[in-house]
């Protein structure tokens, strides 16, 4: 095979592999929104009757969890201080996402630390049980390029239905699964205020879910390794 034909495979191959990512991505698409307001049940294991105080009927649920070698104290103080910007894959995320929609650069000096990270931005603790469980949560409108995040008191949470915002819930939580092991777990509920939020914000999560559910998801590696770590020392 000559040099010039060589390049046309690979230029026939890389076209033929962005043609067939592009079909998965946009049925992925389809599929999301077409099932948008019909969130999975919660498995036995899965039910959160704090997060439930604050919303019991979301239109999004995203649930995710991992088994930690470590008590479930020492697992959700270190889910509380990830530093998720250390994840370079969780840094292309959000670089991405600013490409897409056009925002700004965020330049702010933030704090170290998921927890110290989400409330300087906006979100707030809206309930805990300590070592066991928090409950982070905040009213934005994600469809806008610079998002920005409103923190609402908890006892007006679920409440909350001013037009065109989308409430969002989430939480870190470690199950206690024997003296010296734990589930650790997050879910992240969502619910529209009226229709004009829920049209705008099914769109987005239809094209853009996938890039926050994989930040969901590798955070559950790090807080297992640190975890783990920790309780032997």
């Amino acid at each position: 095979m000559t040099t010039r034909s060589c390049r046309r495979s690979a230029l026939w191959w890389s076209a033929a592999g962005a043609g067939t990512l592009a079909a998965a991505y946009a049925a992925y698409a389809g599929v999301t929104w077409i099932g948008y307001g019909r969130p999975r049940s919660p498995g036995p294991d899965e039910h959160d009757a704090l997060l439930d105080r604050f919303m019991p009927a979301p239109e999004v649920v995203e649930r995710h969890h991992v088994r930690v070698a470590a008590p479930a104290a020492v697992t959700l103080a270190v889910a509380q201080e990830l530093d998720l910007f250390d994840v370079p894959v969780v840094r292309a995320v959000f670089k991405g996402r600013e490409l897409i929609m056009g925002a700004a650069p965020d330049t702010r000096s933030r704090p170290r630390g998921l927890l110290a990270d989400m409330q300087s931005i906006g979100w707030l603790v809206l309930a805990q049980i300590p070592g066991r469980e928090l409950v982070v949560g905040a009213v934005t409108k994600p469809w806008e390029a610079n998002v920005t995040f409103r923190p609402v008191p908890a006892d007006a949470f679920a409440s909350f239905d001013e037009p065109d915002y989308v409430k969002i819930a989430w939480t870190l939580r470690a199950d206690p699964a024997g003296e010296s092991a734990s589930i650790f777990r997050t879910e992240t509920r969502v619910l529209a205020t009226d229709a004009s939020a829920r049209a705008k914000f099914r769109t987005y999560w239809a094209f853009l879910s996938p890039g926050i559910l994989l930040i969901r998801w590798m955070m559950l590696g790090p807080v297992k390794a640190e975890a783990e770590r920790r309780a032997v020392l």
